[in-house]
């Protein structure tokens, strides 16, 4: 019982009041009876009235009482320190579940990056919250090249295979402060904080340069080439919804013109819904 101090026993008390007060109640009852059967056999009165041999059994009963009380205090304190250890076990359960789930609702389950809702979280404060020093930030939508073909020869397995590769060779492309996120599907995001449009070239092309290498997946070689839309924040956005869709706006006109980076400019929004 380390640590159990009485502060302690009076909030394992608090936290169980009923297994407590079934416990105080076989106490009382098992006392109670052990005292009217010492009053039955006289042990607190008319003790000069005993024997000598009468005495040493009554002494035996009372040792036996105090004993029997001991015990029963004893356990009572027993059973308080393991409610307390219980209830610190389930808690402490609780917690790494709640946590588990947390990170389930932001992660993508294949590639254990963020998913698009952790994306549209983070987007909307950096948009609430943009640089102040003549930097911007730089949103990049990422759709692969090649992938389709993959799935629709090899099947979902290997496209898998493939998404994981992939996801790992842009986690080694980003810095340690760019957001990553796989929003659907060959769908990919990259949140850049505090770039140039220089910087935020060259930050994209390192996600291109990631997927010059063919990809080995179910004993196949795959070429993946990607193209990405950037949209500069708040240049190109002053929602994380206008954010999106402008990189979205341009890595359609990405796809359209075979580049693998577009930035986004303010006529695309147009000709992509005219298309």
């Amino acid at each position: 019982m380390d640590n159990f101090t009485p502060r302690t026993l009076t909030k394992a008390i608090a936290r169980n009041p009923r297994a407590s007060l079934q416990d105080a109640l076989l106490m009382f009852v098992l006392m109670l009876a052990a005292l009217l059967l010492a009053l039955q056999y006289d042990l607190f009165y008319f003790m000069e009235s005993l024997s000598e041999a009468q005495l040493q059994v009554s002494l035996a009963e009372a040792i036996l009482l105090t004993t029997l009380l001991t015990a029963c205090l004893f356990a009572f304190v027993l059973r308080r320190f393991s409610d307390q250890r219980s209830d610190a076990s389930l808690r402490s359960v609780a917690e790494i579940e709640l946590r588990q789930l947390t990170a389930l609702a932001v992660q993508d389950p294949l590639t254990g990056l963020l998913n698009r809702r952790a994306l549209m979280e983070t987007l909307t404060a950096a948009v609430k919250a943009p640089p102040t020093d003549g930097t911007e930030h730089a949103l990049y939508l990422m759709d692969l090249n090649g992938f389709k073909p993959v799935n629709d020869a090899h099947g979902h397995t290997v496209g898998d295979q493939v998404l994981e590769i992939v996801a790992d060779r842009f986690r080694s492309a980003s810095r340690p402060s760019d957001l990553l996120a796989r929003i659907g599907g060959d769908e990919f995001a990259v949140l850049a904080y505090n770039v140039t449009r220089e910087s935020a070239r060259t930050i994209g092309m390192r996600f291109v340069q990631s997927l010059t290498a063919p990809i080995r997946a179910g004993k196949h070689t795959h070429e993946i080439g990607m193209a990405a839309g950037i949209a500069l924040i708040p240049e190109d956005g002053g929602t994380a919804e206008d954010a999106l869709r402008n990189a979205d706006a341009a890595m359609y006109r990405a796809k359209a013109m075979g580049k693998a980076l577009v930035f986004f400019a303010s006529d695309m929004e147009a000709r992509k819904r005219i298309a």
